[in-house]
């Protein structure tokens, strides 16, 4: 977590290959990510957005891009693990409803509730959540949140936000600042240590 500009985004850019790196070294699993192959590197991170992009097709289709062989039975499991089954069933032909223009018809909300459960047909290891629940309010964030929750089971999760209520409970928080980690720890931890992350938490200024 960080201030906006403090280079959160731009360490899971590095992470995903979207650009190289010019000095250093990233290590992924113990291994150079420029030495994994890009596909098999790129398939091994499930990531979700804060904006959601869905193409015209229907629900069911949206979600299995994230698996392009699975099964409408596998859709569905994905969809209930991300808290959107309820939703997509309530809409006019459930499953089988057409997204339009990037999925006007939905709100912002629903709409990362598929991005959800894209990632979660993806099963992959390791996911980037990257200020996922920025743009819903309160109450969808609650929905969306324990979606997340149970995606992240199992897996190794980097957490981008600027809300704490996301970022509370991980094993390890690192504050950035000006593209450095200024401060790492758990969230106990770092409140004991008064720093940037307890100014953020308290809501005091420096």
């Amino acid at each position: 977590m960080g201030s906006t500009g403090a280079g959160k985004t731009t360490i899971t850019n590095l992470i995903n290959r979207f650009y190289s790196i010019q000095d250093g070294k990233i290590r992924y699993d113990g291994i150079n990510i420029n030495k994994i192959k890009l596909n098999h590197l790129r398939r091994s991170l499930g990531i979700v957005l804060q904006d959601t992009h869905l193409f015209t097709g229907t629900v069911m289709e949206n979600i299995r891009y994230g698996k392009l062989d699975a099964t409408d039975e596998e859709v569905i499991q994905a969809a209930k693990l991300a808290n959107a089954d309820g939703f997509i069933r309530r809409l006019p032909e459930g499953y089988n409803t057409m997204l339009h223009g990037d999925g006007a018809n939905l709100s912002q909300g629903q709409r990362q509730l598929l991005a959800i459960a894209r990632a979660a047909i993806a099963d992959p290891p390791v996911l980037i959540l990257d200020e996922a629940t920025s743009s819903i309010d309160t109450r969808t964030e609650r929905i969306v949140q324990d979606g997340m929750d149970k995606l992240m089971k199992g897996r190794t999760t980097f957490v981008i936000a600027h809300r704490l209520s996301t970022v509370r409970n991980s094993d390890c928080i690192m504050v950035l600042e000006q593209g450095r980690i200024i401060e790492r720890g758990t969230h106990d931890q770092l409140l004991m240590e008064k720093g940037k992350y307890y100014q953020l938490y308290t809501g005091l200024q420096a």
